[in-house]
């Protein structure tokens, strides 16, 4: 006999849990108790004094105390929580949204949704298979702003498109050199490590770091290269690209970092290019540019934060647009596709054809020339040593299964 669950027959109140209270998860409790019925039920850290600061930060906004659990996995055990949200790191995205699918949760899972190809196949195949509402927090989705700016591309604004240029900097500092250490008293270095093969603790890794290290993370690129590639793909209306480079390294320091902070990504989509240049250490104030720019026959249209301003041949600023900026609209969006209202802005297989594009340009990039890539069978053509970066190896016990 089958089990009815909150998830299945969801009412106008969602319950949800929270998986980490970290800046971002701290960013989702915010933007959830924004939403009107929707109720987090849970917070869930594996460190004990983040999730104290989790307890506290819904409670500033919801009367009713969330339980704290160090497991994400009590959270599914309750049959009243319709949904769950992922702001831990890159490592656990596909893997909690594979077993949160399983226990007939939707999820919400952030950027950039898994840490390899092979994770962001599995995840939409088990959304597939359990019904699930499955959105990824690539939130420029839900702002009006890009909305209409994509509506202004499909309307013609700048005629025939023929690229997108894409920029991120930053002035991050050096890693430096991790050291061994005692794993703190507040943390639960297994749990926190989950289907990642084991590693021992170094005092440069918890809670930011990790994003630098292949073992969890993706680099720039997945971290904040997500958001524009994903405009950008979105504005062309283009799904997957056929060759792939991606050129640069770590110049800024020498430390633990293994992944470029400095680079340009390319992408070849046959009709139309899209490219990504990275300067995380560096900001690069004497060139104030768009997040996302694009280039048709016609003009130019350049995103910056929420807004637009569309430009013709000459340079003349013709049009513009502004639209609020925030996390709020997407998980309204999150909540009402749950309730059958709407469908998901950011769904599941729509986010991850972005995030292939991270983890191809990460892939051209460790293994060190261009990829050519089959748009058709989603495979790197005739690539045996790229290909060995397509997936990870996994700790006993926590392999995904769908």
């Amino acid at each position: 006999m089958s089990i009815l669950r909150a998830a299945d027959s969801p009412g106008e109140k969602i319950v949800v849990g929270v998986m980490s209270c970290s800046g971002r998860g701290t960013a989702h409790m915010k933007a959830l108790l924004q939403v009107p019925n929707v109720e987090i039920a849970y917070v869930c850290d594996v460190d004990s004094t983040r999730l104290a600061t989790g307890v506290r930060e819904v409670m500033k906004k919801q009367a009713k105390e969330p339980k704290a659990v160090k497991d994400f996995r009590r959270m599914l055990d309750d049959r009243d929580v319709d949904a769950i949200t992922i702001a831990a790191p890159n490592h656990w995205h596909a893997i909690a949204t594979i077993i949160a699918c399983a226990a007939g949760k939707h999820v919400y899972v952030e950027k950039p949704g898994s840490h390899n190809a092979r994770e962001g196949e599995l995840m939409v195949a088990a959304a597939r298979k359990h019904k699930r509402v499955v959105q990824m927090g690539n939130q420029r989705r839900s702002w009006p702003g890009m909305i209409e700016a994509v509506a202004r591309l499909r309307e013609g604004v700048i005629g025939r498109l023929f690229s997108a240029r894409c920029w991120y900097v930053a002035s991050r500092p050096t890693i430096g050199r991790g050291k061994p250490a005692p794993v703190p008293e507040t943390l639960d270095w297994t749990l926190w490590q989950g289907a990642a093969p084991e590693r021992p603790y170094l005092d440069n890794i918890v809670h930011y770091n990790w994003h630098w290290r292949w073992h969890w993370g993706g680099g720039e690129m997945a971290n904040n290269g997500i958001h524009s590639l994903d405009v950008a793909r979105w504005g062309l209306g283009v799904e997957y690209p056929r060759r792939i480079t991606y050129g640069g390294g770590r110049y800024h320091f020498d430390d633990d970092q293994e992944t470029p902070d400095t680079g340009v990504a390319t992408f070849d989509f046959g009709n139309v290019f899209i490219s990504w240049d990275c300067s995380s250490c560096h900001p690069r104030k004497a060139e104030p540019i768009g997040t996302t720019i694009f280039y048709g026959e016609k003009g130019t249209l350049i995103i910056q934060g929420g807004d637009y301003k569309v430009f013709d041949p000459a340079g003349k600023q013709v049009a513009e647009g502004k639209g609020k900026a925030g996390d709020v609209e997407h998980f309204a969006n999150f909540a009402d596709a749950i309730r059958g209202k709407t469908k998901p802005n950011s769904e599941i297989a729509e986010g991850q054809k972005s995030t292939l594009l991270c983890h191809l340009a990460n892939i051209a990039w460790r293994a060190g020339h261009t990829i050519n890539f089959d748009p058709k069978t989603r495979r790197i053509i005739g690539d045996p040593d790229a290909m060995k970066f397509w997936g990870r190896d996994y700790r006993p016990g926590w392999e995904p299964k769908v």
